[in-house]
């Protein structure tokens, strides 16, 4: 037997239950994501055009939210087009890509999350030589390393799905998920690699970033003069760290070993809580705590005033 999927198109049940509601639904999602566009292409503009601003830690933060921009778009633009349409359906390869999209957001948020956690430690315990150390080609390099292996780690976990043999078109989801999709095979058997690659991926990228930011912690706060630099710099990553690992782990646990049926409208809310809340929330964190983001940004608000006036 070929070990070829003959399933063309994925339909999607997510939305089977609120239809009734579908275009306060558009409307809400419709500012969630414009919400989620401007603030983050906000902080991005304001740092490429403030040269004050081209420094390690602010040009992650800017690579922060071009990650968090690449993968909502993954995301709001198809929810979108599903709350105009009575038929919500998804071609095979539009639904893995839509899957390495999401799952390459959120792996290479946690790398990124690793980085700014070792800028920031070099930053407070070694400041003589952080120059040095996060220099330009460095950085790039570091940046780099955070989108394309985790590209590239999604991406085998997307191929050894799609050598499956799918018995159900059906995805009980707003949106594609790869373990969903492997869940659709025919043998169960088949599935084992999938699940090493897959709970080694997990592992790598929820627990790589909290015991990393864990040892910042540990090694920053040592003395006085540290621990009001964390303060200052690390709390705002901090913040978004437990927002993120908390979403992402609370949805892991749902899908994998969830087995309540929950309300549709609560098993949506789980299922999206990672593409929204820290899309939305970090950018707020970071402009209103960091100095130089806050003032800035207030600056070009008050300027637009009164040139409005």
């Amino acid at each position: 037997m070929h070990n070829v999927s003959h399933v063309r198109l994925f339909f999607l049940s997510g939305l089977s239950e609120t239809m009734n509601y579908r275009v306060a639904l558009f409307s809400l999602t419709l500012l969630c994501y414009c919400f989620i566009v401007l603030v983050n292409v906000a902080l991005i503009v304001t740092i490429i055009l403030d040269k004050n601003m081209h420094e390690p830690m602010y040009i992650l933060l800017c690579t922060f939210c071009m990650n968090g921009l690449y993968g909502t778009t993954g995301f709001f633009p198809k929810i979108l087009w599903d709350l105009l349409s009575p038929v919500h359906v998804i071609s095979y390869s539009g639904c893995l890509v839509q899957t390495l999209v999401i799952y390459s957001f959120v792996c290479s948020d946690m790398s990124i999350f690793a980085v700014m956690a070792y800028d920031r430690y070099v930053a407070i315990c070694r400041p003589l030589v952080y120059h040095s150390i996060m220099s330009k080609s460095r950085l790039l390099l570091l940046v780099c390393f955070s989108w394309l292996i985790p590209f590239c780690i999604i991406g085998t976990n997307i191929i050894l799905t799609s050598r499956l043999k799918l018995c159900s078109p059906y995805i009980d989801r707003l949106f594609c998920v790869n373990w969903i999709i492997v869940k659709l095979a025919c043998f169960p058997a088949d599935t084992i690699v999938n699940s090493i690659v897959a709970y080694i991926t997990i592992i790598i990228y929820v627990f790589h970033g909290f015991f990393i930011f864990c040892y910042v912690i540990k090694t920053c706060v040592n003395s006085l003069e540290n621990r009001a630099k964390f303060m200052q710099t690390c709390v705002p990553h901090l913040t978004s760290l437990l927002i993120f690992l908390v979403t992402i782990l609370f949805d892991i646990m749902h899908i994998r070993f969830g087995s309540t049926e929950l309300p549709q409208a609560l098993d949506n809310f789980i299922a999206i809580e990672y593409l929204v809340i820290p899309p939305i929330m970090n950018p707020l964190i970071y402009g209103f705590k960091l100095t130089k983001i806050r003032n800035r940004i207030l600056g070009g608000f008050t300027f637009t005033i009164k040139v409005l006036r």
